[in-house]
């Protein structure tokens, strides 16, 4: 949607736009490669799913303030990097991680 949009419509600065551009597009093939790293079971994909969190909470904190605030976008990112957080310093997915897991 972001490309569609940047083509179709006159951004205010061409160069901000393709830079968000390469930067989103970036961002999802660093969490492609960590979705194939939790396939593997490869412990790295821990902080990189910890950094990731901390993003989603400032992107939610600031969708909640300012003049353009979205509460019903915020909380739920709020929500969702807390609950994600939470989830990834636990000791099953530590155990899961190191293939310390009982299922295995």
């Amino acid at each position: 949607m972001l490309l569609v949009e940047v083509l179709t419509q006159p951004p205010a600065s061409l160069a901000t736009a393709l830079a968000l551009v390469v930067l989103v597009g970036l961002a999802a093939v660093v969490l492609g490669a960590v979705l194939v790293g939790i396939g593997r079971r490869r412990a790295w994909v821990r902080a990189a799913g910890v950094v990731f969190q901390v993003l989603l909470f400032a992107i939610g904190v600031g969708a909640l303030q300012g003049a353009f605030a979205q509460p019903g976008w915020g909380w739920p990112l709020i929500i969702v990097a807390v609950l994600g957080f939470v989830l990834l310093v636990a000791r099953p997915t530590a155990a899961w991680l190191s293939g310390r897991d009982a299922a295995s």
